[in-house]
């Protein structure tokens, strides 16, 4: 009994170790601050498009963040949503499939959608003709983007939904390795991401050597939380998360060791944006999960903090204050200019350039 006690606890300690070793070489190749670019700059161009990850390699991102699903036919796609309803015109091409899943598609089925249209209804500030018509964009397309840019970003990917999609961490690691992105000159340039901790078990099984990173929630099936009243009508869902707190510092830190203990280099963090009123801003507004002992917490753990979804300038002034080490941003012409990084300043004309 006492043998088998022993050998538990060397195996735990060997995985501690071989995490922190991990983490510690992962922060040698990753910026600090990271500027993620989230579903590309998702403010100025429909998110998960052509034109989006285009403006966020022009504008300086370090990594080019997307949602991985995966279509029917197996093509590796970038998507946010569980269906295609918001970000499509799918009610009049498929009417009948409207609520039906990515995996029910084939991708030639998903090429005769329209993913730009809906952004000229939604932000008419920013419509351009150019973007209707605009295609869902393939996880081979946002590969070629980042090789071809200048300044060569890496690739963000985050496993989405992944329970609709059994095997999806080995298909991920299958296409990394056939297209080079796991050789060891690009130490760094890919990171992944997820929400689920089967995922990112399955992850770190297919992936050790790649940073990984466990995305931070509250509620049902992740950090408990304390009790907190419901939503009123007339209250919006950013005002209803800036009342919702974790349960405990415990119930923090288990999230945290458990990250550690398979893999992750890191931790992701919802935030709240300062100004969350608007219609775009109100999308990315979340609970505060990047507090200042929570990030004291991470790192004193060895696990870096990529806090989402930041897009202002006293956001990202007072997270970077806290000690966050990246951030997710719908906005990363603005993080280039918090940095002090060379940007073009206008994006409006820069869009043009690309011939949007």
């Amino acid at each position: 009994m006492n043998i088998s006690k022993n050998l538990m606890t060397a195996l735990v300690s060997a995985a501690t170790f071989t995490a922190t070793f991990n983490v510690a070489q992962a922060a040698d190749h990753i910026a600090n601050p990271a500027v993620i670019a989230h579903r590309g700059d998702s403010f100025n161009a429909p998110e998960s498009t052509v034109p989006a990850y285009l403006l966020a390699c022009k504008t300086g991102a370090d990594y080019l963040e997307l949602d991985l699903q995966r279509t029917k036919d197996g093509k590796l796609i970038a998507l946010h949503d569980n269906n295609l309803k918001r970000t499509t015109n799918i009610a009049a091409v498929y009417p009948d499939r409207a609520d039906d899943p990515v995996s029910t598609f084939t991708f030639a089925e998903l090429e005769k959608l329209d993913a730009g249209s809906w952004f000229n209804q939604a932000y008419p500030e920013r419509a351009r003709q150019s973007f209707k018509g605009l295609k869902i964009v393939s996880l081979d397309q946002i590969s070629e983007i980042a090789k071809a840019c200048d300044s060569k970003p890496g690739l963000y990917i985050e496993t989405k939904v992944p329970n609709l999609f059994p095997g999806i961490e080995a298909d991920l690691k299958n296409y990394l390795a056939s297209h080079g992105w796991l050789d060891k000159s690009q130490q760094g340039k890919i990171i992944l991401q997820t929400f689920e901790k089967p995922s990112l078990i399955a992850l770190q099984k297919e992936m050790p050597n790649v940073p990984k990173i466990l995305l931070l929630w509250t509620g049902d099936g992740y950090i408990d939380e304390k009790p907190v009243a419901k939503k009123a009508d007339d209250e919006s869902w950013a005002d209803y998360y800036t009342r919702v707190e974790v349960a405990s510092k415990q119930a923090f830190a288990d999230w945290l060791d458990f990250a550690k203990q398979n893999g992750a280099a890191g931790v992701g963090p919802s935030t709240i944006q300062s100004e969350h009123a608007g219609d775009f801003s109100s999308q990315f507004s979340y609970m505060d999960l990047a507090l200042p002992w929570m990030v004291k917490m991470s790192h004193d753990k060895g696990l870096l903090v990529h806090a989402y979804t930041v897009d202002q300038v006293k956001d990202f002034e007072m997270y970077r204050q806290r000690g966050v080490d990246g951030f997710f941003t719908n906005k990363p012409e603005v993080a280039a200019k918090v940095f002090h990084r060379q940007t073009p300043s206008d994006v409006e004309s820069l869009l043009t350039k690309l011939s949007y």
